[in-house]
């Protein structure tokens, strides 16, 4: 049976942030996830699941400046110092939290730089990243995102991180299959899961919804998530799925499309 964790950044936003672990308790979720956690403190977070019996699943390392724009450093050639403190700051939440996967994203590149020299330096900083968590017990994913929704994104395919992670060569390091932003890119969700989800090296590592094209309830939208749920269960994933995406009104009303699945 899928499991499937409310990602708290997007949902419940009718809630303080804080209120939010035990708002996607009483709807029946076991696990959360979020972007960032770094406004508040590791201990009350980690008190919030622990009071609500939540499983943290996943959260990103820290992505440069946010509100300046920037959507991570790891490929960015000159941040390779700063990236080093981000996946500290990570891993040091993580281990207060709990979680097993730690997302450290890509960053933007502009048609003008050198495509060559940053997938380099990602190479590099995702091999340090992968050593530093791995001591730890910790999963450095990787997510492809499309260039709609953030333009510029370095990394937008799947086979592309599959690639990437294969060349790192490290145990643990994997690939994060967002299914809204793989069916805006790529399509074919089905075939890509079947091949990804058995690759000897890399594989899948954490796998987040969301409709499409709104990015609302995945029960709105092209996608047939009944079907990919009884897939990714048979293919015998044992991770998270993280519910990304915005509801379109309040966030309990719109989980009719969760209840055959607790």
């Amino acid at each position: 049976m899928p499991r499937f964790a409310a990602n708290l950044t997007m949902m419940y936003n009718e809630h303080a942030f804080l209120d939010r672990f035990s708002a996607a308790a009483k709807d029946g979720f076991k696990g959360v996830e979020f972007l960032f956690p770094y406004e508040y403190a590791a201990a009350d977070l980690q008190a919030r699941l622990q009071d609500n019996g939540l499983t943290q699943a996943l959260f990103n390392a820290p992505p440069g400046d946010w509100a300046a724009g920037e959507r991570g450093i790891a490929s960015l050639p000159g941040r390779e110092e700063e990236f080093k403190r981000s996946v500290a700051t990570g891993l040091e939440y993580a281990q207060v939290l709990g979680n097993k996967k730690l997302h450290v994203m890509a960053g933007l590149i502009q048609p003008q730089q050198d495509r060559a020299q940053h997938r380099a330096v990602y190479l590099e900083n995702l091999a340090y990243a992968a050593a530093q968590a791995a001591a730890h017990g910790i999963t450095i994913v990787i997510e492809p995102i499309n260039t709609r929704d953030i333009p510029g994104f370095f990394l937008n395919r799947q086979d592309d991180a599959q690639a990437i992670c294969a060349e790192v060569g490290a145990h643990n390091l994997q690939v994060q299959f967002d299914l809204y932003h793989c069916q805006i890119v790529e399509g074919d969700l089905a075939v890509k899961l079947r091949r990804d989800m058995v690759r000897p090296q890399a594989g899948i590592g954490h796998i987040q919804i969301a409709g499409v094209p709104e990015r609302h309830e995945p029960d709105v939208g092209e996608i047939n998530y009944p079907y990919l749920f009884e897939l990714i269960d048979a293919l015998g994933y044992q991770g998270w799925i993280g519910c990304e995406y915005r509801p379109r009104g309040a966030t309990s009303a719109g989980l009719g499309w969760l209840k055959p699945w607790l």
